[in-house]
């Protein structure tokens, strides 16, 4: 892949803005803040900052930048592992002069001045890390390199997920090489709560399965009330239900203030396609989506049991007309 618009649009701005996506994640966290790094230790005259909402349980890796309007002014915008424009959290991202993407997901939306995307790379942290290796002149800090691992070992579910390649292991052993403290790096991302801990006793007791195979559990607002878990902790949980042999997908609503938010993922058929449908988008086998209400969950519901039912039958899954 060649990166020289990247690299040179770096070169061209004295300041940069990097944005990441609504409800960020890992990989967003980790290619915002690995990228930063980058920068700032290649070229240290130029101003960069991250954009996106803050998650304490990422914050081992960055926080995010408080920045005033006038910041983007004349400013080169790097929006990061956000499929379309619409999820890109901080909307002044258009404020910038050039616009440029950087991502790994399905394209949909090419909303840059320019376009870098790779859809077969696992991670957007793994597309930055390739790039720093792209430049002789391009360097990063240990704390840099930790960041892109962090974003890389968390899209790939510990190097589990498909598209997971021997490429994938050669760059995450060159950022090992760079300081990453692997073990670190794991206690960080395993850590949790008690009170999350007893929470996760509740989504088993209350977990449901649908006729054909589809998993699903209920994370009320009364259940986070009770429990003073945060809502990235309740989040977390989806992956509980991901080791049931007989489920396929797996599902977690969770009630925030205004929405509902659906977690979903897939050991087997496609659902970024449905996700779509209610909103949301993301991975094949790990997407996201929000309804209004807990009435709209059962649609959902329905549809992901049909979309089931299509894959255990290998018959050809088509989105209902209406969603």
């Amino acid at each position: 892949m060649d990166f020289d618009i990247l690299y040179n649009k770096i070169k061209e701005y004295d300041t940069i803005c990097i944005f990441g996506h609504v409800r960020p994640d890992g990989d967003c966290y980790g290619s915002l803040n690995g990228l930063k790094n980058i920068i700032m230790t290649s070229f240290p005259k130029k101003r960069v900052f991250c954009l996106t909402a803050h998650v304490e349980s990422l914050s081992f890796i960055g926080r995010m930048d408080d920045v005033d309007d006038d910041v983007f002014e004349n400013a080169l915008a790097i929006v990061c592992d956000t499929s379309t424009r619409d999820r890109v959290h901080d909307k002044r991202y258009k404020l910038c002069k050039e616009v440029i993407k950087l991502d790994h997901h399905v394209i949909i939306d090419n909303y840059g001045d320019y376009n870098i995307v790779d859809e077969d790379i696992p991670a957007t942290s793994l597309l930055v890390t390739r790039f720093l290796f792209s430049y002789d002149d391009l360097k990063i800090t240990s704390a840099g390199a930790t960041a892109l691992y962090t974003g890389t070992v968390t899209d790939t579910g510990n190097f589990r997920y498909r598209g997971v390649n021997l490429e994938t292991f050669v760059l995450a052993g060159k950022l090992v090489e760079n300081g990453v403290d692997v073990e670190e790096v794991n206690n960080q991302l395993s850590m949790e709560s008690l009170r999350a801990t007893k929470l996760k006793s509740v989504v088993y007791k209350t977990m449901k399965v649908t006729k054909n195979g589809a998993v699903y559990a209920n994370i009320k607002k009364s259940l986070i009330k009770r429990y003073n878990v945060t809502y990235d902790e309740a989040a977390s949980l989806v992956s509980l239900l991901a080791n049931i042999k007989e489920c396929p997908v797996w599902v977690l609503f969770i009630e925030y203030p205004n929405e509902i938010r659906i977690r979903i993922r897939s050991k087997g058929p496609d659902i970024n396609m449905l996700a779509e449908a209610y909103g949301g988008g993301g991975h094949q086998k790990a997407a996201g989506a929000s309804v209004k209400s807990w009435v709209q969950t059962a649609s959902f519901i329905k549809e992901l049991d049909r979309l089931v039912k299509c894959y255990k039958e290998n018959v050809p899954y088509e989105l209902k007309k209406g969603l």
